[in-house]
């Protein structure tokens, strides 16, 4: 009568939880329009009709417990929901609830109690409250050893979140490495981390760029590894000048501290969602037309 494919479809269509969805998909035959309307007489989604927005501002924040760490993203449509108190309140009681669950999957936290309910009905539940489109974006759990410590850095009021992991130096070090992180942005850690399609892509832009200089092949050829190395230096963490020194790489200024960097996250709000751009002037003749 209908799948499991069925049911995590109808999640993301309603933000309801998956008991609820194989109830409406059990009520309804399978039909998945007639799904989408059974919850939303049930009260369940209320949030469905705001599917098609666009939610691209909101919050990031990082908490951190003993040897545990979680950093999330939770969008909003407007950075004025973004201020909201229950807004923000949902962020912290979510975390938590994530936390102390150790669950690793999207699937696994929007199954989370909280004092609120399930972390994907209390999202619902907001939504219908407050009248946007909200999206519980990512999350991710980090756990250290006794010889490591947390980075913690929040810039713009909580736009960007940075979580570092370092070992054998002390906490100021490892935020220190957090605020470059939030300020450089590089993309990986060190150049084992680079997908090898990536280097291939820009080996080949640069050989390009040299033979358009007018360079011989043979000589564009060579001039690709030197390039490439000032890829690296630009897109790895390790290899970035140090912020705060730029004599210093950020790997030297971490060793001259007694440390070496294990790893680092960072979440921007919004990055790689494409915002609306409202055309102000066709949306006010499209009114005056009708």
């Amino acid at each position: 009568m209908f799948s499991a494919s069925d049911v995590k479809t109808l999640r993301e269509k309603t933000g309801a939880g998956m008991l609820d969805c194989k109830k409406a998909l059990e009520e309804t035959k399978g039909d998945m329009d007639a799904a989408v309307d059974y919850l939303r007489e049930k009260g369940i989604a209320k949030a469905a009709k705001k599917e098609s927005r666009i939610a691209a501002e909101g919050l990031t924040e990082i908490l951190v417990e003993g040897n545990k760490a979680v950093i999330i993203e939770v969008n909003s449509e407007t950075d004025f929901v973004a201020k909201n108190e229950e807004f923000r309140n949902f962020i912290s009681v979510v975390s938590k609830a994530i936390l102390n669950a150790g669950v690793k999957t999207m699937e696994e936290a929007l199954e989370v109690e909280t004092e609120n309910g399930k972390v994907g009905e209390y999202l619902v539940n907001l939504v219908a409250k407050i009248g946007e489109k909200l999206s519980f974006r990512r999350f991710e759990l980090v756990e250290k050893t006794d010889k490591d410590v947390f980075g913690c850095y929040s810039h713009m009021g909580g736009r960007i979140s940075v979580l570092t992991v370092v070992e054998g130096a002390n906490e100021d070090v490892a935020r220190d490495v957090s605020m470059h992180v939030a300020a450089m942005n590089p993309g990986y850690l060190n150049r084992d981390l680079v997908p090898a399609e990536v280097i291939e892509h820009e080996k080949g832009i640069i050989k390009e760029q040299a033979m358009n200089e007018g360079k011989p092949a043979e000589i564009a050829e060579k001039m690709v590894m030197g390039r490439i190395n000032k890829y690296y230096k630009e897109v790895c963490l390790l290899e970035q000048p140090f912020v705060k020194d730029p004599d210093l790489t950020v790997e030297a200024f971490v060793k001259n501290n007694g440390g070496v960097v294990v790893s680092m996250i960072r979440y921007e709000v919004g990055e790689g969602i494409e915002k609306r751009q409202d055309d102000f002037a066709a949306e006010v003749m499209s009114q005056v037309n009708r």
